[in-house]
């Protein structure tokens, strides 16, 4: 049906006044049917995204007219960000969020005065849309603290978020400077370390967790230095669980497996006599001496192959 509106204005056959009176109408019914249909907001998402395509409707005029009969019952944003969502599957979130930021739109004007903007757009998981007018200064951005950082990154994660979520929070919250930080690469790999540990007894590491987080790693985790900074946040990690046995070799064994740190970190870690990471640090690399041996070994291998 979303698909034919979009044809029949596009056309010309239907003007953009009809669809909107029609829409109007459903709208403003919308909440009543959600008592028998809890998914309405879903579904009427799925009716008015074709329009957004070429040759519909712009999104600044179709999203403030949407809004009319919503924003008054706090419902417009959540229709709003079901809209974005879909639109994402077709394009990306970075090209959705630069339309969503060319018409002028903000978040303020749908939704409640009392509702934090931040936090709904963090749990709707449209952080794209904020791209650099999230926050005042020179770069746009309101600056975080680690703990903050690290507090967002453990809800995302908690959340089930995909990297690419993740990878839009990370652009719309933090600068650059932030975001090539030894601080917040201490704080991603803590947070993802610590939702991929199996809370049985021994621990254990669930390394599926950490496949499907390795790209979201090796964005940020990019050369030595910031393997070493991944590794203290490890060891750091660690020493906070009191040691738990293996867990460390897990940990080295599936970050070795998806190419996030790479033997020349390993051996960084290992030489390391940093004061100011030396907590545990014996205790750490008694844990994972057999992993240090196999990884000569296979060098050696390699070298004489």
């Amino acid at each position: 049906m979303g698909l034919l509106l979009h044809q029949l204005v596009k056309a010309g056959t239907l003007s953009t006044q009809q669809y909107y009176k029609g829409l109007l109408e459903v709208l403003e019914v919308a909440e009543d049917m959600a008592i028998d249909i809890p998914h309405i907001w879903v579904y009427l998402a799925e009716l008015i995204v074709p329009m957004l395509h070429e040759g519909g409707i712009p999104m600044g005029s179709l999203f403030r007219e949407v809004a009319k009969p919503l924003a008054p019952i706090g419902k417009a944003g959540d229709l709003l960000a079901h809209i974005l969502g879909l639109l994402c599957k077709g394009m990306s979130h970075k090209k959705v969020g630069t339309v969503w930021r060319e018409a002028g739109l903000s978040w303020k004007d749908f939704l409640p005065e009392d509702k934090d903007v931040n936090k709904f757009v963090t749990e709707k998981g449209v952080e794209y849309t904020l791209g650099e007018d999230c926050g005042k200064g020179s770069s746009g951005k309101k600056s975080l603290s680690t703990e903050e950082i690290s507090k967002q990154l453990d809800q995302l994660l908690q959340d089930k978020a995909n990297n690419q979520r993740i990878f839009d929070w990370v652009e719309a919250n933090l600068d650059e400077q932030q975001a090539t930080s030894n601080a917040f690469v201490r704080a991603l790999m803590t947070s993802v370390c610590q939702a991929a540990i199996i809370c049985e007894n021994p621990y254990k590491v669930d390394t599926k967790e950490i496949s499907q987080r390795a790209k979201l790693l090796q964005r940020y985790v990019k050369d030595e230095q910031k393997e070493l900074q991944a590794l203290y946040a490890l060891q750091s990690l660690m020493v906070q669980m009191e040691q738990p046995p293996n867990l460390l070799r897990m940990f080295f064994d599936v970050l070795y497996d998806e190419d996030v740190i790479k033997e020349e970190g390993f051996y960084k870690w290992e030489s390391s006599k940093d004061p100011a990471e030396q907590q545990g640090k014996g205790v750490a690399l008694k844990s994972v001496t057999a992993f240090f041996t196999w990884l000569r070994e296979a060098e050696d291998e390699s070298d004489n192959s």
